[in-house]
């Protein structure tokens, strides 16, 4: 069972079903008032036992046959889990019921066209903690601050419509009930957290945000006419503002232009709207230094690194690093490189927290470190976190040249440091492009190419130069505007095989040929001896300029 989100106080099943119901979840046997927070979320895994929180929402990925389901309500009710999801239609036999009834686990289904990484991504928002660090819950006009998903319920009351809350770039934060009185885009909004491309586009073209964002005043978007599919209600929307930076934007679907009352409701909620993005903001940015200052305490080892382990939930608990790295490539090589970095570290979080509820993820410097906990005894703890580190690159796909160096398994806070700089020294020989294409490694893949880098920096520090056959041969080249280094270079890639090599630098084999009998001869090389190859490779890769392409 994997565990994901933290809690906020009084998150019921009951409330889960009215900001959720209508849209993904629907109840199907159970009793949605039954008393209890939920505890947590938690993905069934077959091949896993259950480690679950109390009162804790499962995701039943893959689950279906119902005595399959019998079986596993029965064992929920032991874990005293408070309901299991299902992907609809749900085949309810009176088996189903009647275990149903006797654990008093809920059964609830998840609406089709809509994904478990959806439902997980919305149970994410709607339970996670707003509040950072205060003792007793803040309320911002009556509201539990931040808690957006409460205030577009009350916006929604106000105008009697249903609306979303959405950022600058079309992003649902959070949405109100009543979306089944709206149309099938608001749907398809909802479930892909974001407006979907071909309504962004129509309403940049009409101008619709350009006029949104350049008055306070509500604005009427009636698209109907566009023939959009999915389209069937027009839309009212306001700006919603903190002095004059545009945070984001509420959207209501609506039958006509609201009356002046509501009108004026509507403006009123975007300012009170702005105070809990904002405070959503301060405390989403409160809670990332905490984790990170936490997190690199932890790293560092010393006196204070059991008391931070402590805190993130990891004391006594072995761990393997890792080590993730956004590469500088060209259309990120400027203040969009931190964004993005930050954007992957929250990404490498989420994944993480479905891999096992006490992971920590947090960004420090230029790179994300990720603590994965790994069973005692486990010898396959560093393969396992490089299944964990190619899973997250694959769902991140090609867009970000993102690489994750892995360090060993730290069995105690003493052993921190020297994992995390394992998981540098992997990452950097893949930064650097000397990993041979890998985009994950453990330090003991790329070994060899880390010393190297190392050896280059130890030289470069010295300032030492090529000394010997490779400075009599790099000598000569300049001089004569030669090729004996190439020469020796491609020999010795070869290991000796005058046809390859010649092929590799475009020359004949008896040119290539007459070049390594110069090249012996002008530097004084013996290519029969191995302590001297060995030299010159050593010479060529670390102290020697690199080649020209």
């Amino acid at each position: 069972m994997l565990v994901s989100v933290n809690l906020r106080p009084h998150a019921s099943l009951g409330r889960v079903l009215d900001d959720l119901g209508g849209t993904l979840l629907d109840l199907v046997l159970g009793d949605a008032d039954r008393a209890g927070d939920i505890g947590g979320v938690a993905i069934h895994d077959p091949l896993d036992e259950p480690a679950l929180p109390q009162h804790a929402l499962v995701l039943g990925v893959g689950l279906g046959e119902p005595d399959e389901v019998v079986r596993q309500l029965r064992i929920l009710a032991r874990h005293d889990a408070a309901g299991l999801v299902l992907r609809a239609p749900v085949t309810v036999t009176d088996a189903v019921a009647a275990a149903a009834g006797e654990t008093g686990v809920a059964l609830l289904g998840l609406a089709r066209g809509a994904s478990w990484t959806q439902l997980a991504a919305m149970l994410r928002s709607l339970l996670a903690e707003g509040d950072v660090g205060d003792a007793e819950p803040e309320t911002l006009a009556g509201l539990p601050s931040g808690d957006l998903f409460a205030v577009a319920n009350a916006i929604g009351a106000l105008i009697d419509a249903p609306v979303t809350i959405e950022d600058r770039r079309s992003r649902v934060l959070a949405f109100s009930g009543r979306q089944d009185e709206a149309d099938p885009s608001r749907v398809e909004t909802i479930l892909g957290r974001q407006v979907p491309e071909r309504f962004a586009r129509a309403l940049t073209d009409r101008g619709v945000f350009r006029e949104l964002y350049r008055t306070d005043q509500p604005v009427y978007a009636d698209l109907v006419s566009e023939s959009l599919d999915g389209l069937t209600m027009p839309r009212v929307a306001v700006a919603v503002r903190a002095g004059d930076e545009i945070l984001g934007s509420i959207w209501a679907a609506v039958s006509e232009p609201l009356t002046a009352d509501r009108t004026q409701a509507l403006c009123d909620a975007a300012r009170l709207v702005a105070l809990h993005m904002l405070r959503v903001r301060a405390g989403a940015d409160v809670e990332r230094r905490l984790r990170a200052d936490l997190l690199s305490t932890a790293l560092e080892g010393g006196a204070a690194a059991r008391e931070a382990l402590s805190r993130l939930g990891l004391a006594d608990q072995p761990v393997v690093v890792l080590a993730l790295a956004v590469l500088d490539a060209g259309e990120h090589a400027d203040a969009g490189l931190a964004t993005e970095r930050q954007r992957l570290s929250d990404g490498l979080a989420m994944h993480l927290s479905a891999v096992h509820p006490r992971c920590a993820a947090a960004l420090v410097g230029d790179t994300a470190y990720g603590l994965v906990p790994v069973n005692r005894g486990d010898d396959d703890g560093e393969r396992r976190a490089m299944r964990i580190a190619k899973d997250f690159l694959d769902r991140v796909g090609d867009r970000v040249h993102a690489v994750v160096g892995i360090g060993p398994v730290a069995r105690s806070a003493a052993e921190l440091p020297e994992a995390r700089d394992s998981a540098d020294r992997a990452l950097r020989v893949l930064r650097t492009g000397s990993g041979a294409g890998r985009r994950a490694a453990l330090l003991a893949d790329v070994h060899v190419e880390a010393l190297l880098l190392e050896l280059q920096d130890l030289v470069a520090a010295r300032g030492d130069r090529p000394t010997g056959p490779v400075a009599r041969l790099l000598d000569y080249d300049e001089q004569h505007q030669a090729h004996l280094v190439e020469t020796l270079r491609a020999w010795l890639d070869a290991f000796g095989d005058v046809i390859a090599a010649s092929a590799a630098v475009h020359v004949h084999p008896n040119t290539f040929r007459y070049r390594l009998r110069r090249l012996a001869e002008v530097g004084g090389f013996d290519m029969t001896d191995p302590e001297a190859r060995f030299a010159a490779m050593l010479q060529l890769r670390v102290v020697a300029p690199p080649p020209t392409s």
